[in-house]
């Protein structure tokens, strides 16, 4: 009994010491006077001069935390690293109809990640659209890594080129914005960057050469902007690419044989472009090794099909349908060991489709060849449930 008394008095004496140095570095560990200040200026400029956080107790970082806004506790003092602005959440810092970028942001020194979503919109009752400020990033160059802009109809006007200060940046993603102009070329001094998302923007003119420098990039999708011209051959850079989606633009020229160096990617979208004279005969396939998904539909792409195509192991879908390709569609491709999808129709195809039925059973529906006006299939299939929809028979 004596030994269980003095085991729960020393208990008790730990966890009072525990509590007591808990308390005291509550006490002893503020936020910077100049911080806090500027933390709450900045989201007064976005949320309105309402605001004034008086119902935070003792601080941001303290009990009662603002959603939103995250601090990490380090030379004595807490700090402010992520700042996210907008409707994510239920309680989140919402913005006003007056929301614009001011000077106090800039102050916030210790910033891992800057984020605005649904923030900058527009409606009868909101203001002008606002723009990306020019001035002001080189101040959050030492520790920004991820900025990112989302469902921001009201934001426009283009990227800033000194936004290239932020050289330890890997996450940019600017995504249903209504951002415009050309990509600059200052975008190449993200050394660090891994994630580049530029979707669903108004961006136009040429893809800059510069980013294939970018050897650390994981993906890079530009989808759905006016993005034109051809595509830079510097993309043989990108040896750690996973995904490159540029869909919806309007690229124009052949596809560069630089696309056959990216071993790395499993997914590569270059559908609905203006690829008028291209095909794909220049394309070393066979090194792509870890492609999953290959879609080109709707890109004006003709000629033959490469027998390196089925050299692939491990795509599971191929896009090419709605183009101008031309020939035999090989035989070979049926040998593929993880395809599951095949959409081929609305090209100009010739010949006879050689496939042998176990290809049929597996693929199923997802075999697509119709709209090939010189396309016949064996008439041995006539009469089999995988009779491909739209293909003749052959005489």
């Amino acid at each position: 009994m004596k030994n269980k008394t003095q085991t729960l008095f020393a208990f008790l004496m730990l966890l009072n010491i525990f509590c007591w140095n808990g308390s005291a570095d509550d006490d002893l560990s503020p936020m910077e006077e100049n911080e806090q200040e500027s933390l709450y200026l900045a989201i007064q400029d976005f949320v309105g001069k309402d605001w004034n956080g008086s119902d935070l107790y003792p601080d941001p970082c303290g009990w009662t935390p603002i959603q939103g806004v995250s601090c990490d506790f380090f030379n004595g003092f807490w700090h402010v690293t992520d700042l996210n602005i907008g409707q994510v959440y239920e309680n989140s810092l919402n913005c006003s109809t007056s929301a614009e970028f001011g000077h106090h942001l800039f102050e916030l020194k210790y910033l891992r990640k800057l984020s605005f979503t649904n923030c900058f919109l527009l409606s009868s009752d909101h203001q002008k659209p606002v723009k990306i400020p020019v001035s002001g990033w080189e101040k959050l160059a030492d520790n920004l890594v991820h900025l990112e802009f989302r469902s921001n109809p009201g934001l426009t006007g283009k990227i800033p080129t000194t936004i290239g200060s932020l050289t330890n940046l890997e996450s940019l993603v600017l995504v249903g914005n209504a951002l415009t102009g050309e990509l600059p070329p200052e975008i190449g001094n993200f050394h660090e960057l891994k994630r580049l998302v530029l979707a669903g923007n108004r961006f136009t003119g040429q893809i800059p050469a510069s980013l294939g420098g970018l050897n650390q990039l994981l993906i890079f999708d530009a989808s759905r902007n006016y993005l034109s011209r051809e595509l830079p051959r510097s993309f043989d850079g990108l040896t750690s690419l996973l995904k490159l989606d540029l869909s919806y633009n309007l690229l124009v020229g052949r596809l560069p044989k630089e696309i056959g160096e990216l071993r790395s990617v499993t997914l590569l979208d270059l559908s609905y472009n203006n690829f008028s004279g291209g095909d794909l005969m220049e394309i070393e396939w066979k090194n792509l090794q870890n492609l999953q998904v290959l879609v080109l539909s709707n890109s004006a792409l003709g000629g033959n099909l490469p027998n390196s195509i089925a050299e692939m192991k491990k795509l599971r879908f191929l896009g090419l349908n709605s183009n101008r390709f031309t020939g035999i569609i090989p035989q070979e491709i049926e040998n593929l060991p993880s395809i599951s999808a095949i959409y081929l129709d609305g090209n100009n195809f010739t010949g006879k489709l050689e496939f042998s039925e176990l290809f049929y059973e597996k693929i199923g529906s997802h075999f697509r060849a119709s709209n090939n006006v010189h396309l016949c299939c064996p008439l041995q299939f006539l009469f089999s449930r995988h009779f491909p929809v739209g293909v003749k028979q052959c005489e």
